[in-house]
């Protein structure tokens, strides 16, 4: 159960790292976030690094050719979404405007950051597919702490960024997503 506890929790952190980056993003964007909000928006992706890799898990278990069909698209989806994100936040931070620019991340926005950091997560069931379902399950809640924590994190880290950067957070926010989105489709391709 220790060396259960122990992968699982390096697996969070090597998940998580996406979620972090585009946390900052959010956080670089958002400024003025109070905890409640903070939570909201680390929780969404806890939920989907949570999620993703018992779907993984659930696939493996029942349809391991539509997986392997399913996986060489991963780091494309997650490069459109990204790139996606990213372009729109570059171009509203070239446009400029008034301290009403600095909304908050809507929620269509945040659902597709938190599919779009967790969809490699899915590759995680098929790592885990020979634990027992109880293990698979502890393993992602595990998983998704880790995430929990290290988006918070980013978050915070974002805030106190962008209150120093002003008008050029939307413009690091969205090269920080069109980055972190080629990065993951090079990591998936090669």
């Amino acid at each position: 159960m220790l060396v259960l506890i122990l992968n699982s929790i390096l697996l969070g952190v090597g998940l998580a790292m996406d979620a972090f980056s585009v946390s900052m993003a959010d956080g670089l964007h958002e400024r003025g976030m109070k905890g409640s909000r903070m939570m909201l928006i680390a929780g969404t992706f806890a939920v989907f690094q949570t999620l993703m890799p018992l779907i993984g898990y659930a696939l493996v278990r029942t349809a391991v050719g539509f997986i392997t069909g399913f996986q060489q698209w991963v780091p494309y989806i997650a490069l459109v979404l990204l790139l996606y994100l990213g372009i729109r936040m570059l171009v509203k931070g070239i446009r400029g405007g008034s301290e009403d620019t600095y909304r908050s991340v809507s929620a269509a926005a945040l659902l597709t950051q938190g599919i779009a950091t967790s969809i490699d997560a899915l590759s995680v069931g098929f790592t885990v597919s020979g634990y027992a379902l109880h293990e698979a399950v502890i393993s992602a809640m595990i998983i998704g702490f880790v995430t929990l924590i290290i988006c918070r994190i980013g978050l915070y880290i974002g805030m106190r960024i962008g209150t120093r950067l002003e008008k050029g957070a939307d413009i690091l926010g969205g090269t920080v997503l069109i980055v972190i989105g080629i990065e993951i489709f090079l990591r998936g391709i090669l």
